[in-house]
């Protein structure tokens, strides 16, 4: 019986000191902004054709496919860059040096206000074979990302990244991936609301 009530007592004492490493709102929040960035791309390029997916306004704009194959590209590298700061030693001395809030994050990479200039390697290529083959692999990668999420164990928030934005930390990687998904999503939407835009 004594060693009943010990064990019953170390479990209630565990379960008061273990504390989850991300908490339980921002994981809610991540999901709920992933979802409604993934739901709102697949409801925007649904149903359209070869020819609108294809379609540039001029020679130096993106197609609908473009942005399809930068996001998938883009969502990959990030989540790797996020998931290599977890290989080094966590350090929480660098909160400080983290300047923007997770909302200031989301509005900033959200913003088509100012122009960014895809890096080589993510520029739309054709490396994913045709759309549907890029939105399989956007949906494949978004699925491994959202289960990583609602069960990670990971220290996102004491792990760190120099971004153009400055110091991020894990867990503000995560949404700038999906910021950025929201992003060109909005690019999307302006190419489809073009005058010139085929129907």
């Amino acid at each position: 019986m004594k060693q009943l009530f010990f064990v019953a007592t170390l479990v209630t004492l565990f379960s008061f000191t273990i504390k989850d490493p991300i908490s339980g709102k921002d994981r809610k929040d991540l999901l709920a902004y992933r979802k409604t960035a993934e739901t709102t791309l697949l409801n925007s390029v649904k149903g359209l054709t070869e020819k609108q997916l294809n379609w540039k306004a001029n020679d130096s704009s993106w197609s609908i496919a473009n942005c399809i194959e930068h996001i998938t590209l883009t969502e990959n590298s990030i989540y790797d860059w996020a998931m290599g700061t977890l290989k080094e030693t966590a350090d929480p001395a660098k909160r400080a040096e983290v300047k923007n809030t997770d909302d200031q994050i989301k509005a900033m990479i959200e913003s088509r206000d100012h122009k960014a200039k895809a890096p080589e390697p993510l520029k739309p290529m054709g490396k994913l074979g045709n759309t549907e083959k890029a939105l399989h692999t956007f949906k494949q990668q978004s699925a491994r990302l959202d289960e990583y999420i609602q069960s990670t164990k990971d220290d996102l928030r004491n792990h760190f990244a120099q971004t153009p934005v400055g110091t991020v930390d894990a867990y503000q990687l995560l949404l700038f991936l999906t910021a950025h998904t929201r992003r060109h999503t909005a690019q999307i939407l302006a190419i489809k609301a073009d005058a010139a835009f085929p129907k």
